[in-house]
């Protein structure tokens, strides 16, 4: 069997273990395997990378992707869609692993309707894949997300200040909820639940008026502001319709400060996450559902992916894991406000 990989998407670390567990389990096959650089548009350009057992063997603790990637959609239109086949075909793919998130494994279902058979390797920091209780780069993600607030809490209570924590988080809130519960956050805003300017001020203001003269605020960058942008305000894309995303931080931080006239500064991590080295878990996480990718190939389970689900690895159809983002529930939100409103 000749397979392909690719990495699609943003990077994030688990990248490179599971693409090392996807070789040394082709190997074992007796596969041969073509690397595609740059994400989909390594398919579509034909640009490719030998990928062997010297390449891999020693990339388990690196962060990044040694494939490289890209947001590039393969189904933008017919001629994007018929020069991926063509390459395919040219290359003699039985097969084409495509490690990503939502809009890469969406992607891959997309073509295998097209006939281009495709299995999924689920990646993402935030976590929002669903058919999967976690996808690696998301504990990766909140390791670096939490030391970074335990170090501003530090600065925090030296200077009697509030300190806005943004972190990634598009459309779902997981980073910015596991961030901010552990590392003891005042304030938690997530997408998934307005924001109520009122409710944040009073909260910091109540906190101030029993003696706390320091605060902790994490905010998702995805988080809608309560007012309208400004008028003519226009957000830069990539190929999947997804606005580049950051500030909602800074406003934060003004708003705080302008209300409370409590001394507010905010640090906005961006793709600081991304980096590093993969975590413990991460690293087993990636290379674990790396392993399942090829078994699904050699089963023939085409347009499936590999998903962790209790502390089982098993198949399910990607269509079940793009078909709806997995959002955090009100009610989890909720369970773990008390924790921010004493």
């Amino acid at each position: 069997m000749k397979i392909g990989v690719l990495t699609g998407g943003g990077d994030c670390p688990g990248l490179n273990p599971a693409i090392r567990a996807i070789v040394m389990r082709a190997l074992e096959y007796g596969d041969e395997l073509v690397g595609l650089r740059q994400g989909w548009q390594g398919l579509r350009e034909e640009l490719t990378t030998p990928l062997t057992l010297e390449a891999v063997e020693p990339i388990i603790n690196q962060g990044g992707t040694i494939l490289g990637s890209s947001r590039t959609d393969p189904t933008k239109d017919e001629e994007s869609i018929a020069q991926c086949l063509a390459t395919a075909k040219k290359l003699g793919l039985d097969v084409l692993i495509a490690l990503g998130g939502e809009d890469t494994l969406g992607g891959a279902h997309a073509m295998c309707g097209r006939g281009l058979n495709c299995v999924g390797v689920p990646k993402t920091m935030d976590n929002d894949l669903s058919a999967t209780d976690y996808t690696f780069g998301f504990d990766s993600a909140v390791s670096v997300a939490v030391d970074a607030a335990d170090r501003l809490k530090d600065t925090a209570r030296s200077h009697r200040r509030v300190m806005v924590l943004e972190v990634m988080g598009r459309h779902a809130g997981w980073v910015a909820l596991h961030t901010g519960v552990n590392a003891g956050a005042d304030y938690i805003l997530i997408p998934e639940v307005p924001f109520d300017r009122s409710e944040l001020v009073s909260h910091i203001k109540e906190i101030k008026g029993r003696g706390k003269e320091w605060g902790l605020v994490v905010v998702s960058e995805g988080v809608k502001r309560p007012e309208p942008g400004a008028e003519g305000e226009q957000h830069v894309r990539d190929e999947f319709g997804h606005e580049k995303l950051g500030g909602i931080g800074a406003y934060v931080a003004a708003v705080i400060e302008k209300d409370t006239k409590v001394d507010t500064r905010y640090v906005s991590l961006g793709h600081i996450m991304r980096g590093g080295s993969p975590s413990p878990f991460d690293r087993w996480l990636a290379t674990r559902v790396g392993l399942k990718a090829v078994e699904l190939a050699h089963e023939g389970k085409f347009d499936h992916m590999a998903a962790l689900q209790g502390t089982d690895i098993v198949g399910v159809p990607l269509e079940a894991a793009v078909g709806e983002l997995k959002t955090v529930p009100r009610e989890l939100y909720e369970e773990v406000k008390l924790l921010f409103s004493q």
